[in-house]
């Protein structure tokens, strides 16, 4: 446990696992993170600290049979001593939902403990009742003071490590591979192997790992990233966030990495549209226009030249004033239609165009807004006078709310003065045009 490196908001001093794993009374737990920061190692550790025989299996390649063996063989060994048993099951998430299915009456009946790893999220990729007998470890990324602690040790330990080979790290090479290796530490002992095994000693026997030779040991820094987990949908929820918060320099960062990680084009341009409208909006009708101007461009453009538009694009919106006011119209109009009375269409506004609509009263009494000055007349078109629509007075909405007040005004005072009629209805509100000759 000492020797283990990273993860101290699970691991520290005092912390619940650590205690867990040092008095050996944990239950099934489940331990979840990214490639490279230490699921399996973890596991062995609980290995050599537990009193329990320990049993791993792989996701990928065991069997529901294979499972079916492990805990017959964990239940003999209660009955004749009284040993428990733990059952590690390495990527996790690669059993069905039939594999899966089969641990839970083993983990039920107390037959054997379980731990999971996997770097897929369980709460999607692992079975509810497996998940809720479980309690889920969450593994971070390691930082560069850990895995420049590692290339250390490494280098240092002659029985498991590179001590033997005579070799040392400069301190721009261990930032660089640590660097590079993005918390990745098996990721970050293979390449300090590969630069000490390819690194020619010099005049005295000496292996120095340079900047140089640790940039050769890693050609190119690979970015965790997968297309269909939570590294994709993580970075696409920090995207559209950024640009909602109007930080351009985030969000331009999260879209270099998208496209770093050879992200779908079509998948970014489509959140870019998705912002300009709902949450930029109506404060800058522009951004619209810029966004699917995006959209159309890369299609015909393609990497590498398409970043420079989608960084266009993602500025635009990012910088320019923000108003949700159309996601919260649609979204209370569909609450009501789902929820409430469906209204039905003013006998005014219904089709006229045909033979008898006016013996069903349909448009009688429509006003023609262009027959009137402005365009403008004060005849609602919805039953109980809901208002949807709430104009911010951010960017150039604030010129549709003064417009928009100014029109509720009158329909406010068009409805008092209908009240007041008490027979036959007043003449039309508004100032009509004069024929024209």
């Amino acid at each position: 446990m000492a020797e283990y490196t990273g993860q101290r908001h699970i691991l520290g001093e005092g912390k619940l696992l650590r205690r867990a794993i040092q008095t050996d009374r944990f239950s099934s737990i489940i331990l979840y993170g990214p490639p490279g920061v230490g699921k399996t190692t973890l596991a062995n550790i609980i290995s050599h600290e537990t009193k329990a025989r320990f049993v791993t299996l792989s996701g990928v390649e065991s069997s529901v049979a294979d499972i079916r063996k492990e805990a017959e063989a964990a239940s003999r060994l209660r009955q004749l001593n009284g040993q428990g048993t733990i059952l590690f099951v390495d990527e996790i998430h690669r059993f069905n939902k039939a594999q899966q299915d089969v641990l839970l009456p083993h983990l039920e009946r107390g037959t054997m403990r379980f731990i999971g790893a996997t770097t897929h999220n369980p709460y999607f990729y692992v079975n509810s009742p497996l998940v809720s007998r479980s309690q889920v470890f969450t593994l971070e990324p390691l930082t560069l003071e850990d895995l420049e602690e590692l290339i250390d040790r490494a280098l240092a330990d002659s029985e498991r490590g590179l001590g033997s080979a005579n070799a040392s790290i400069t301190p721009e090479g261990r930032k660089h591979l640590a660097t590079v290796s993005d918390g990745d530490a098996r990721k970050c002992l293979n390449a300090l192997d590969l630069a000490v095994l390819s690194t020619p000693p010099d005049a005295a026997g000496q292996i120095v790992i340079d900047l140089a030779a640790a940039e050769e040991s890693v050609q190119q820094k690979t970015v965790v990233y997968d297309g269909d987990g939570d590294a994709h949908y993580d970075t696409a929820s920090a995207f559209i966030k950024s640009m909602r918060a109007s930080d351009p320099d985030a969000a331009i960062y999260w879209l270099a990495k998208m496209l770093y990680a050879g992200e779908d084009l079509r998948f970014i341009t489509r959140r870019i549209v998705i912002a300009a409208s709902e949450d930029v909006g109506l404060a800058d009708s522009n951004a619209l226009r810029v966004a699917v101007a995006a959209h159309q461009a890369v299609e015909f453009i393609g990497m590498p030249e398409a970043q420079l538009i989608l960084s266009h694009a993602v500025l635009y919106l990012a910088t320019a004033p923000k108003s949700n006011s159309a996601t919260k119209a649609i979204g209370s109009a569909l609450s009501d239609v789902k929820n409430g009375r469906t209204l039905p269409v003013p006998k005014h506004l219904r089709d006229a165009h045909y033979a008898g609509a006016k013996s069903f009263g349909h448009g009688v009494g429509y006003l023609y807004p262009h027959d009137f000055e402005g365009g403008f007349v004060p005849q609602r078109c919805l039953e109980g006078g809901r208002e949807y629509y709430e104009p911010t007075t951010n960017g150039l909405e604030g010129r549709i709310k003064e417009r928009m007040d100014h029109y509720r005004r009158l329909w406010e005072e068009a409805a008092k003065a209908k009240e007041a009629e008490e027979s036959s209805p007043g003449a039309p509100q508004g100032k009509k045009r004069p024929p024209k000759k």
